[in-house]
């Protein structure tokens, strides 16, 4: 009777222990996947846990809380570095035309008064521009100049301690 109804499917030929085969293959390829899949479902578990507690901290708090805090920590810092690279940029531009080089030789004037009361000044800014006092003292009186310093040199001529102070100040000595 089976072969009959075999014969009429037109599987007269058809081995049953290669179907056992093909059955058994199958339930082992089933129970394999069967397996792989519970061990991703245990995984995936374990971390759904460990994304709750990072996610709601140690105390309940929420992480999403925490990055919003740092992100606004972040935006004050870098406002804060911005205006601080402004008052920076500010205080060099203010800072190149003060005098910032001095340059001073005392020294006696007249070989009389028997000390150093005399002296040349060089005050001098970032681009060697300035002014240049020179004071000249004797037993009854005492004698000021001023000599405009223009990028290092002077227009008028130098006297020998004016131009020590000078290349002092310019740091050429």
């Amino acid at each position: 009777m089976n072969s009959s109804i075999l014969s009429s499917l037109g599987l007269s030929n058809f081995d049953f222990g290669i179907a056992v085969i093909a059955v058994a293959v199958l339930l082992v390829l089933f129970i394999i996947v069967l397996i792989l899949l519970i061990v991703q479902i245990k995984k995936t578990s374990n971390l759904k846990k460990r994304l709750d507690r990072f996610t709601t901290g140690a105390e309940g708090y929420s992480l999403e809380e925490d990055i919003a805090a740092i992100y606004e920590d972040n935006k004050w810092l870098k406002n804060a570095v911005d205006e601080n690279q402004r008052d920076i940029k500010n205080l060099y531009r203010k800072h190149s035309g003060a005098y910032q080089k001095l340059g001073l030789v005392k020294y006696d004037a007249f070989r009389q008064m028997g000390g150093q009361l005399s002296y040349s000044l060089a005050l001098l800014n970032e681009k060697n521009d300035g002014f240049l006092i020179n004071s000249v003292r004797s037993t009854d009186s005492c004698y000021t100049y001023t000599k405009e310093i223009v990028d290092g040199k002077s227009q008028l001529l130098l006297s020998d301690e004016e131009a020590e102070a000078l290349a002092l100040a310019v740091g050429q000595k």
